[in-house]
């Protein structure tokens, strides 16, 4: 509570999209793990929860405070993924301002998360089919033995 977030104006239906589908759905919150300077650039490294780093991919989108941003590298093991922010880019939002070790709000790429919803209903049919051609050929491996015993 009381912190500060990025607030951007609705895109008009219609209207030229040039950039990133964000809702403004908190999934869940970061932490700033490392933050480093290449030149004017600013790069960031955020650690997540171990349930969501399988929906956040390289060279994806993903909210920070609710500002868009692009994922330039993801680590598995560590749970964490990078991005960077041009100079222009930092004077325009609040995430440079934040140490290390602060919380940020993170919203997941809502087209992944779709695609990850439809996926697992298809696993689940798959296994669920997979299942019952175990069971048949089970039941028709025990035949042939009784048939070949006669």
């Amino acid at each position: 509570m009381g912190s500060k977030v990025n607030m951007e104006r609705a895109a008009q239906q219609g209207s030229r999209n040039s950039g990133h589908y964000v809702q403004g759905h908190v999934d869940a919150t970061g932490e700033i793990v490392k933050k480093w300077r290449e030149g004017e650039s600013l790069w960031v490294k955020i650690k997540v929860p171990k349930n969501l780093i399988t929906l956040i991919v390289k060279k994806g989108f993903i909210a920070i405070d609710g500002t868009s941003l692009t994922v330039c590298e993801v680590n598995a093991q560590e749970s964490s993924f990078t991005f960077m922010l041009v100079q222009y880019t930092q004077t325009k939002i609040i995430v440079p301002h934040k140490e290390e070790g602060e919380k940020v709000n993170v919203e997941l790429d809502v087209l992944g998360k779709y695609v990850a919803q439809s996926v697992a209903a298809i696993n689940d049919r798959v296994d669920s089919l997979e299942s019952k051609i175990d069971s048949a050929l089970s039941k028709l491996e025990t035949r042939i033995t009784a048939l070949e015993a006669k």
